[in-house]
């Protein structure tokens, strides 16, 4: 029963109201828990309900208030309705409306037109909301903005407690944190106090710096600016104009350092004629800071070029791919187990076993440097048992090996190589009708090589070689290889999809040529060489940097398989 408590005045109306008593004064109800206080009210005690105005207040136990100008309150529903310039307060949550129905039964509060809930992270306003105060839970419909101090969220739906301050996204949501991140998802959690989130159905974080996070599921950290993502990560780079993808993957400092594994794959795109894709077990792409700004001009043979990175920049890309390294650009290919992409010189460096392809060429060495203009390979320096093979005829190849080595690329095409260092050729001459007239074989401390379409344009040897010309059916089969010689044709990506394929490796020869460990600068060298000298320490930076993270790389492989 509704009870009254107290009031200063109480007359009756029995032509106007004959069921009402009208009380004037401060007023004072009671049921059960639930106190109401007013300056006048109609109290209607056969059908255990009231209607309430002016300084209307409710207080129900020592967690919930409730303000208004007028209240109508059914006892036998447990039902009330706050009108005009509304406020619910439950604990620190304040409600604020023009009107609002609570349902005593059910626990449950709730507007129609136009609300807003503030705590103590958050303000959010809606055109209708649902409050429950035992669990602290709120579901909001139509037009929701919450605003907080760090960051402002849209959406058309949203559940929100204002105990936990946890956001649950089941519509899609947009969350901007201005000049700095936006989060965009239709599924998932986000905690406005921690700036924690659980992000599912292909959600996206899309940073200022143009660094774009896609995936299936994505745990984000704003906060540390840390992400974990998994099945079908994406991170797409639009200032590096790169895209960085595997089906699980972590990322730090917002972006700036990553990796992915599982069908890891680095797409650059920065040029748009030519896509590079690369693929390895584990895949990093950092931002790394300048230390020295002092950078070396790269200078070819063929025309004086300039290293991709701007002077400028106060970062350069670092790639670094570990083991089963597939690369494929339409002008060129390479496998290797390992490889490390410097930014700061544009030299990607390929280890253990590494083979580059351009049109009919086949280069390998111990370990081969590929220097890079324009997202597309300019020379490759091999270092070590290198060796360049193409494809004659039958089991007919053209070879050149040697300590070291140069292949000058040019529109997709080798059009120099230049092999120093105990230098050997075989080489398979044609007469101008496309014979062949013989087995040419060559021993020299510097070889040049000048081709154009494809074809052996001339020869340059030092001045102290020995040669000899064998007819083809005088030489023995062993007699037309080098020792250096294999021929990796079935290793070699044919399309951007190949490079997932698991190729078989190609036995390498036992007998080799010239170990990297015993090259040695000649004086019969090319002026490239001489000039790769003064970038030996970055050479043996790489080097470090691929022992030194070795360990590292697999930690995390091994937690990405967890």
């Amino acid at each position: 029963m509704v009870y009254l408590e107290h009031s200063e005045t109480l007359s009756f109306d029995k032509k106007r109201l004959p069921d009402a008593q009208i009380l004037k004064g401060d007023v004072q109800f009671r049921h059960e828990d639930m106190l109401m206080y007013c300056d006048s009210a109609y109290f209607y005690e056969k059908t255990n309900s009231l209607d309430a105005f002016g300084n209307v207040r409710f207080v129900q136990g020592d967690t919930l208030s409730g303000y208004g100008d007028v209240l109508y309150y059914d006892g036998n529903r447990k039902y009330a309705k706050l009108r005009h310039h509304v406020r619910l307060i439950h604990r620190q949550t304040v409600l604020t409306t023009d009107r609002v129905d609570y349902d005593r039964k059910n626990e449950l509060a709730f507007y129609d037109e136009w609300g807003q809930i503030e705590d103590s992270v958050s303000t959010l306003t809606s055109v209708w909301g649902l409050y429950m105060p035992p669990s602290s839970q709120a579901v909001f419909r139509d037009q929701v903005h919450l605003i907080n101090r760090n960051f402002v969220l849209d959406t058309d739906s949203l559940r929100y407690n204002t105990k936990t301050h946890i956001a649950d996204l089941v519509q899609p949501t947009t969350i901007v944190y201005e000049k700095e991140t936006t989060i965009l998802s239709d599924l998932g959690t986000y905690n406005t106090e921690t700036e924690q989130s659980r992000l599912l159905n292909r959600s996206r974080v899309l940073h200022e710096d143009g660094k774009q996070l896609t995936g299936d599921t994505i745990y984000y950290d704003k906060h540390i600016g840390y992400g974990r993502v998994r099945g079908h990560m994406q991170l797409r780079d639009t200032v590096q104009k790169s895209t960085l993808y595997g089906n699980f993957g972590e990322l730090f400092n917002d972006g700036d350092n990553a990796y992915a594994t599982d069908s890891a794959l680095m797409v650059d795109w920065s040029n748009d004629t030519a896509y590079t894709f690369m693929h390895a077990d584990t895949l990093f792409a950092d931002l790394i800071p300048y230390t020295d700004t002092t950078i070396l001009p790269i200078d070819s043979a063929l025309g004086r070029l300039t290293p991709d990175t701007i002077l400028t920049d106060t970062t350069y890309r670092q790639i670094r791919a570990f083991r089963n390294v597939r690369v494929y650009n339409k002008e060129y290919q390479t496998v290797s187990d390992s490889l490390v992409y410097n930014g700061r010189d544009s030299i990607a460096t390929l280890y253990y076993d590494p083979v580059l392809w351009s049109q009919k060429q086949q280069v390998s060495a111990d370990i081969i440097h590929i220097y890079i203009k324009n997202s597309l390979a300019d020379y490759a320096h091999g270092i070590g048992n290198a060796i360049a093979i193409k494809h004659e005829a039958q089991d007919m190849y053209d070879q050149m090996q040697g300590k070291e080595m140069y292949a000058y690329i040019r529109d997709g095409e080798i059009r120099q190589v230049d092999v120093s260092g105990n230098a050997e050729t075989i080489f398979y001459p044609r007469e101008e009708d496309g014979t062949f007239t013989g087995v040419n074989k060559t021993q020299s401390s510097m070889v040049k090589l000048y081709l154009a379409d494809q074809k052996v344009e001339r020869i340059v040897f030092s001045t102290t070689t020995n040669g000899t010309m064998y007819p083809l059916d005088q030489i023995k089969d062993e007699e037309r290889f080098l020792n250096a010689f294999f021929w990796a044709k079935k290793e070699r990506p044919r399309n951007q999809l190949d490079v997932f394929r698991q190729a078989e490796r190609t036995p390498r020869p036992k007998e080799k040529a010239v170990s990297a460990a015993v090259v040695e600068t000649e004086t019969e060298t090319t002026p490239k060489a001489r000039e790769d000298k003064q970038r030996n320490k970055r050479k043996k930076e790489n080097n470090e940097t691929l022992s030194t993270t070795d360990s590292a790389v697999k930690q995390r492989a091994g937690r990405a398989g967890r």
